[in-house]
């Protein structure tokens, strides 16, 4: 059974508590409220918009368990998580919802079971209960409740007191209801003189075995009931004392042992300071790589035991060899339900418990139906029987018929042979006439013989042809099955086909989609393309037209430098001063005193030249500069003029 499933229980409870009517639907203001507590209990957010949204004012009239189903599932049911919730205060609301209603303990007090009792038989009742609705509880699984429940006990249950009980209060409905199990569970019915305080001690025992899944835990002293003498303990229970009711544990760092109270679920197994089960001391989380062993006695402890996991070997000392085992066992049990993937033995228990009923009502079904057929086959050898004596009554009224002849003729004949003596010619043809008749007579009675025996080989035939047709018929009803199971194959294969194929269309759409966008993308690309294409062309045109305009700037600049340079050579000619003298040939006796005063002279010229140079023609150092940066001209620049010049000779 699923989460889903138990809450859907618990929950069909509360809203058939606010069913005052029995209509069958629920105010929507009611359904506000329980909405409410279920998202409190259940620990899931609130969302009042969906709820109001859900339940707005427009719609007329309450509303019923299919109109309450679709808001239910969406937003609280699907939003559940298991773990995150305390189930126990889940039920409680629900028990207290539908208990003020339905629930009716004794007035006078002397009900059975306490309140809190009832709350957990009624959550019993749910964990066993069918799948269907209105919920029931088949008289198997009462049989079974309330024999958990005396066996904790220590009494035995009546089970054809019980049988009678449940005859009498099925009334077609195929099981008890909750109300009504617990109006014969507080009748006292079936616990005459035990102890409410017993049956609590019972109830809540069975209750952390079945809703808590607890495997095994260390027993507690027995219950009054054990004592009473209308409880006599079965021969299956043995009492336990207080010293058997812990586990003596080893510490880890300390090293030291102490007694501790154990309780076993599927998945851990956890130890308290005591019964009452308040301060938890620890536990061990057990998975499919876990085992448990017997170890021998050693530091003064015996029937000792340790529980491996793959982090830590937990050791124990148990009060006894019995105890030991007990405990082994169920150790190994939960380690092996943890291998198989369950979380529950009980839920384990009765879907196998369920899955037994099923076949012992098919069972029942194929006797009952071939009983009918063995019925119709019975009715078919009667009708034959009956058509074969009235064959017989035939042969007989045949044969007395034939008697009859025969002795009518014999005194026709006497009478003939007294009266007709003389004509005994026609006597005797008479007579062999009347003798050929017999042997054809004779003849048709054998052949009436060979009848019979025909029919009764028919008969045999037929009693085969039965038996032939009966295996044919349970080879076509197995042809049948097989047929029913390719057919429902066929079908989930179809159902699987379908929903690929309705995702492969949602993929063909996605992909139409997508590759529309793509195409859209590449005509804008394109599209920015060609535009960058044409201005990469106008900057192309734009970039000739550029070169030849710096093509025809180099021309001008080489034809300027050549003019510059031209200009420069005419200058330094033109500023050599023409003195006499200058083509003579300079004598070593000539005038040593006009020498300095000559080359101060050229140096005076010379720099009042180049000031003049520099002040009158400034293009010209502008020329040298343009024809010195030019990288394009090839043209090296042009010397000064003052290197240009030749130094006058003496």
């Amino acid at each position: 059974m699923d989460l889903r499933a138990e809450l859907l229980k618990s929950i069909w409870y509360a809203f058939t508590a606010l069913d005052v009517e029995k209509s069958g639907k629920v105010s929507k203001s009611q359904l506000k409220v329980l909405s409410h507590n279920l998202y409190t209990v259940l620990c899931i957010p609130h969302d009042p918009v969906a709820l109001e949204e859900h339940f707005r004012d427009d719609d007329d009239g309450p509303v019923s368990s299919q109109g309450y189903m679709p808001y239910l599932n969406k937003y609280i049911l699907d939003k559940v998580e298991e773990g995150a919730f305390v189930k126990e205060n889940f039920d409680e609301l629900c028990w207290t919802l539908t208990a003020k209603k339905n629930y009716k303990p004794d007035r006078n007090g002397n009900s059975v079971v306490s309140h809190q009792d009832a709350f957990k038989l009624w959550c019993l009742f749910n964990f066993l209960s069918e799948d269907k609705y209105p919920l029931v509880m088949v008289p198997d699984e009462v049989e079974y409740l309330l024999k958990k429940i005396c066996t904790a006990m220590n009494v035995e249950l009546n089970s054809c007191e019980l049988d009678d009980y449940l005859a009498q209060e099925q009334q077609g409905q195929g099981g008890l209801t909750v109300w009504q199990f617990l109006d014969m569970v507080n009748s006292g019915r079936f616990l005459r003189g035990i102890e409410q305080e017993a049956v609590s001690m019972a109830v809540e025992e069975v209750y952390q075995e079945v809703i808590e899944d607890v495997l095994k835990q260390a027993r507690s002293p027995q219950c009054p009931a054990a004592q009473t003498p209308s409880c006599p303990p079965t021969r299956f229970l043995i009492p336990v004392s207080r010293a058997q009711g812990y586990l003596w544990k080893k510490g880890q760092l300390r090293r030291n042992w102490s007694e501790r109270w154990f309780t076993l679920k599927p998945s851990v197994l956890s130890y308290y300071m005591s019964e009452e089960r308040k301060e938890k001391k620890g536990s061990i989380t057990l998975d499919k790589h876990c085992c448990v062993e017997v170890l021998p006695d050693r530091d003064g402890k015996r029937c000792m035991f340790c529980v491996k996991t793959s982090s830590r070997t937990y050791e124990m000392s148990a009060s006894d060899t019995r105890q030991r085992q007990e405990w082994t066992l169920a150790i190994q049990t939960a380690i092996r339900l943890q291998a198989e993937g369950k979380n529950s033995l009980h839920k384990d228990l009765k879907q196998k418990r369920r899955e037994q009923r099923e076949q012992r009502e098919q069972r029942k079904a194929a006797k009952e139906e071939e009983t009918q057929r063995l019925k119709q086959l019975q009715e078919e050898k009667e009708r034959k029987l009956q058509e074969l004596e009235l064959l017989k009554e035939a042969q007989r009224q045949a044969e007395i018929l034939l008697q009859e002849e025969e002795q009518r003729r014999r005194q026709q004949h006497e009478e003939m042979q007294r009266t007709l003596e003389i004509q005994l010619q026609e006597a005797e043809q008479a007579r062999a006439s009347m003798q050929a008749e017999m042997v054809l007579k004779e003849a048709e009675a054998e052949r009436q013989r060979k009848r019979i025996l025909e029919l009764e080989d028919m008969q045999e035939r037929l009693q085969e042809a039965l038996q032939q047709e009966v295996k044919a018929r349970q080879d076509e009803e197995s042809v049948r099955y097989a047929q029913a199971r390719l057919l429902a194959e066929e079908e989930e294969k179809l159902k699987q086909l379908m929903k690929l194929k309705e995702e492969q269309e949602e993929y063909i759409i996605k992909t139409q989609l997508e590759k529309q966008v793509l195409k859209q993308e590449m005509e804008n690309k394109n599209k920015c393309l060609e535009d960058a294409q044409k201005q990469l062309e106008e900057v192309r045109v734009n970039r000739q037209r550029v070169d030849q305009d710096v093509m025809a700037a180099q021309r001008k600049l080489r034809q300027a430098s050549t003019n510059v340079k031209h200009w420069n050579v005419q200058m330094n000619r033109l500023m050599h001063p023409i003195e006499p003298g200058d083509k003579r040939t300079n004598v070593s006796g000539g005038f040593a005193g006009y020498q300095p005063l000559l080359s101060g002279r050229d140096s005076s010229l010379r720099l009042k030249q180049r000031v003049e140079d520099k002040g009158n023609d400034p293009m010209r150092d502008n020329s040298k500069d343009n024809v010195s940066n030019g990288g394009n001209s090839g043209v090296p620049p042009s010397p000064d003029a003052d290197t240009m010049t030749t130094e006058p000779t003496n």
